[in-house]
């Protein structure tokens, strides 16, 4: 049902192949889009991204050691080191 398609990066430029099985991926996710980038380019934007992130410093609720957290912690609501949280979720 599906070939694979050379498709072009609009980053770097580069020919890159979308192949069967992720357009059938794509199609089970229900993404409309053709990938627009290469791998590589793909995977620098996320670790830029991620990078890019900042991050909160709390002490955790449970064991009281440092945690950072992606989101500002408030007095109201408990913050958990992922340790903890871990341990939380298997209970």
């Amino acid at each position: 049902m599906y070939e694979d398609k050379t498709l072009v990066c609009k980053e770097c430029g580069s020919e890159f192949v979308f192949t069967a099985g992720e357009q059938e991926f794509y199609a089970e996710k229900g993404f409309v889009n053709e990938p627009q980038r290469c791998k590589n380019c793909r995977d620098s934007r996320k670790s830029t991204a991620k990078s890019t992130r900042e991050l909160f410093t709390a002490t955790c609720a449970s064991c009281g050691k440092e945690a950072k957290v992606p989101f500002r912690p408030r007095e109201d609501r408990p913050v958990y080191c992922s340790d903890c949280f871990a341990k939380m979720k298997e209970e």
